[in-house]
């Protein structure tokens, strides 16, 4: 029986090293390895609704009105006068914003939950730790009633709002509690609270809206543009970013340990223009003042030329002095999974995350993190703008001498 799919591979691909390879882009791919973690326990709960959760409208009331802001703009201020509200600050990227701002002289309020980090394994102690330096507000952004009771409580004025939430499975429920409705919290109680300017970390993917967080970030760009356009005191600075070093390290220890670096399709489906997370932090921190980053949508990526999986993977042996092995899967294995588990998800509606799952991997596996040309519908290198100094060869080489400590995948997303 014909499923459209050629299990066939070249004789220099036989099947064995296929499903190696496969496997070794499973460890190597926080989406592709989060489906196959997913629990086969999920189908015995087939019998729950697949009706999803709309948006939940956070709004204010007569009774609750908005702080009006300032009639002077808080960009002449002394950045040790201007108190920036930081959510997401405990996420991968949101700890490098904390620390750039706090060493920049802002006031930071950095919202936390009481337990935070992969699987809630940080304590408030472990969370004022890190974020030092900053004030930590512990509160749940899911919560508007919550949130605004906390930010009550600090007696301050906000300035400047800046999001680093993002969904932490990429889960279709997931998304839209967090990339849509806690980061539209975030701007009701920051509005609330004077905020006359929000700081959006968004990522550059959504140009090409496949995925339900794309949906769901794009829904929320959408209200902070509206928001700006009905009042001219309020500014947003939307940033989009390339991949994340980290993303691009899974395989890194597999190559220093003798085994091939595995891409799918001839290595050059995917390019991009990595960033570190500490060159992000300081451009996002650039969002706060700079007067050319007001009411713009702003993709960022790193210094240097953009990459393809086929150019990292040469890098990478070149760092090691070894002759280049590569295996490439064929795109068409992942089509077939996801044809798979979207046929599943009509018996069994509980598995639609892992549905969704496999589609995030495939994304990512073929589509470039740069700038989508609107004429051409094509990804360009040259109009994808570069940032900072730091490299990604300089993080390959600094992982393969003290390991991947500190940059683990987690549950986290790309963004």
């Amino acid at each position: 029986m014909s499923l459209g799919f050629d299990f066939r591979t070249p004789k220099t691909l036989p099947f064995k090293t296929c499903v190696y390879g496969f496997n070794n882009l499973i460890r190597g791919n926080p989406f592709v390895r989060r489906l196959k973690n997913h629990s086969l326990s999920s189908l015995q709960n087939f019998r729950l609704s697949r009706k999803r959760v709309g948006p939940i409208s956070a709004v204010t009331t007569e009774n609750d009105p908005i702080v009006k802001t300032n009639p002077f703009s808080f960009r002449s201020k002394n950045p040790n006068e201007i108190n920036v509200l930081v959510v997401g600050s405990t996420g991968y990227i949101g700890k490098f914003v904390v620390k750039e701002l706090v060493k920049r002289g802002f006031n930071v309020i950095a919202v936390a939950r009481e337990r935070s980090g992969i699987r809630g394994k940080n304590s408030k102690q472990d969370t004022s730790a890190e974020l030092n330096g900053a004030n930590v507000c512990f509160s749940d952004v899911t919560h508007l009633d919550s949130l605004q009771k906390s930010l009550e409580n600090l007696t301050l004025p906000i300035d400047v709002v800046v999001s680093c939430l993002a969904s932490r499975t990429g889960g279709i429920k997931d998304s839209w509690k967090i990339d849509y409705e806690a980061t539209r919290n975030c701007l009701v109680a920051g509005r609330k609270f004077g905020a006359s300017h929000f700081v959006l970390l968004s990522a550059i993917c959504v140009q090409k809206p496949l995925l339900e967080f794309q949906r769901a970030k794009l829904k929320f760009e959408a209200e902070l543009l509206k928001e700006a356009k009905e009042d001219d005191r309020f500014t947003y600075s939307i940033v989009r970013p390339t991949a994340f070093f980290k993303s691009l390290g899974g395989q890194v220890e597999l190559v220093k340990d003798g085994k091939p670096y595995v891409m799918f399709g001839n290595g050059n489906l995917c390019a991009c223009k990595p960033i570190s997370e500490q060159d992000l932090a300081s451009f996002i921190a650039d969002c706060v003042l700079k007067n050319d980053k007001i009411n713009q949508v702003l993709s960022i990526g790193g210094p240097g030329k953009a990459l393809t999986p086929l150019e990292q993977g040469e890098m990478l042996f070149r760092l090691l002095g070894k002759e280049p092995k590569f295996i490439k899967v064929p795109i068409q294995i992942m089509d077939f999974a996801i044809g798979l588990l979207d046929f599943l998800v009509k018996i069994f509606p509980s598995m639609e995350d892992a549905a969704e799952f496999g589609k995030i991997g495939r994304y990512y596996a073929a589509e470039s993190m740069l700038v989508l040309d609107p004429e051409t519908g094509e990804y360009s290198a040259d109009q994808t703008p570069s940032y900072g100094k730091d490299t990604l060869e300089e993080f390959f080489a600094r992982v393969l001498r003290e390991g991947m400590a500190g940059q683990e995948l987690g549950e986290q997303m790309f963004l």
